[in-house]
């Protein structure tokens, strides 16, 4: 039986993003940058929650212990942890008043699904709207069938901006200057 290769010289070029315009990927690529900067500023605000949590001094030592650690966590933890992180630094802060904390943390979980999609589906070929189907198998094994337009990504980088605003409103409330902000605010740590 005779062996083949594939002849790169002969395919598309842009391969393997060759069936999607250019805007389709720039938009993709804003939607996906924009969860990055969710998860910068996730971490900023965990950092924000424990740095101005107080303590009773002879639990000063252990906190301070605990405290290194998560930060250095969040600085490479994945969306989900850092949710989970931030949800618990908020709601263990002693004179926190955020109101409707459980809805944003669900808005941000429900996000975090949409963001694992665009980030690891495999696009496939767009139907004659501009739409296409990512490959994209979660790990409950439920298949990915939204198709995915430029307006789609759009609304998913808009949603997610107003996410980010939400997140540094949870901060900025308490009277906080959001963490390497120069905005209004008491600075947390100088």
């Amino acid at each position: 039986m005779a062996g083949n290769v594939v002849d790169q010289n002969r395919l598309p070029e842009n391969f393997p993003t060759h069936s999607h315009d250019g805007e389709f990927w720039e938009r993709l690529g804003r939607a996906v940058a924009t969860f990055g900067f969710l998860e910068d500023v996730l971490a900023k605000a965990i950092f924000a929650f424990t740095a101005t949590t107080e303590y009773k001094t002879e639990d000063i030592d252990r906190a301070y212990s605990e405290w290194v650690p998560k930060l250095e966590h969040s600085l490479s933890d994945p969306l989900g942890n850092l949710i989970d992180t931030y949800g618990k630094a908020v709601r263990s802060h002693s004179n926190c008043t955020i109101e409707n904390f459980d809805l944003l943390l669900q808005d941000i979980r429900e996000s975090s699904m949409l963001r694992n999609v665009l980030c690891h589906g495999s696009w496939r070929v767009p139907d004659s709207n501009g739409a296409s189907i990512p490959f994209f198998i979660n790990k409950q094994k439920e298949k990915f069938e939204t198709p995915i337009n430029i307006d789609f990504l759009i609304q998913v980088q808009e949603h997610t901006c107003e996410l980010i605003c939400s997140v540094i409103n949870t901060v900025t409330h308490m009277g906080w200057q959001f963490p390497g902000s120069s905005g209004p605010g008491k600075i947390i740590w100088e």
